[in-house]
């Protein structure tokens, strides 16, 4: 079924919607999830969290594209289960994916830190959109989606290693179009 039939059914109240949408984003939406929380039973819960807030949202939302909404509200609510279950540990395999980036993107704690964010999400923007598409796709399966690396390099027919260099150099040109925009790293 088509995303925009999908959103006229949520935007007609129809319980339909959620059928649908499961079935179109159902295995994506668990992959995400189960890729920030390693735990099938919490990733099955955000999913269903996922519906509801789409429900929620929608009207008076008009998402465009919906697989990226529908993703995005799935990646917060397994967030903020990752880190209310994490809070006393460390070292899963989203932590490291983090602590990758962490060099890159630290921000200080303080009062400019959200409209600092906002300026951060733009600069990353512009940044994704001077990548090929190839290093695009690594970037965001292994920090948006949350990935292995060799999860990353089966997909793309590549060498673990391969990945991990790639994910080094464009961590590195990232790092260095941050310092000449006047972003602290």
């Amino acid at each position: 079924m088509e995303d925009q039939t999908i959103i006229a059914l949520f935007q007609s109240r129809s319980e339909q919607a959620i059928t649908e949408l499961s079935n179109k984003y159902g295995k994506l939406c668990g992959r995400v999830a189960n890729n920030i929380l390693h735990n099938f039973l919490d990733a099955e819960e955000c999913v269903n969290d996922t519906w509801l807030g789409v429900w929620d949202s929608v009207p008076p939302q008009q998402p465009d594209p919906l697989m990226t909404y529908v993703c995005g509200i799935t990646r917060n609510l397994a967030l903020k289960k990752y880190h209310a279950s994490t809070a006393q540990k460390r070292n899963s395999t989203y932590d490291v994916a983090l602590d990758e980036l962490e060099a890159c993107l630290a921000l200080p704690d303080t009062v400019e830190t959200e409209l600092s964010a906002r300026e951060l999400a733009e600069l990353l923007n512009r940044f994704l959109k001077k990548l090929d598409q190839e290093s695009r796709v690594i970037f965001l399966r292994r920090y948006w989606y949350a990935d292995s690396v060799s999860a990353i390099a089966s997909r793309l027919r590549m060498q673990d290693n391969r990945v991990s260099v790639r994910l080094h150099r464009i961590r590195k040109r990232l790092r260095d179009d941050l310092r000449k925009e006047g972003f602290p790293v």
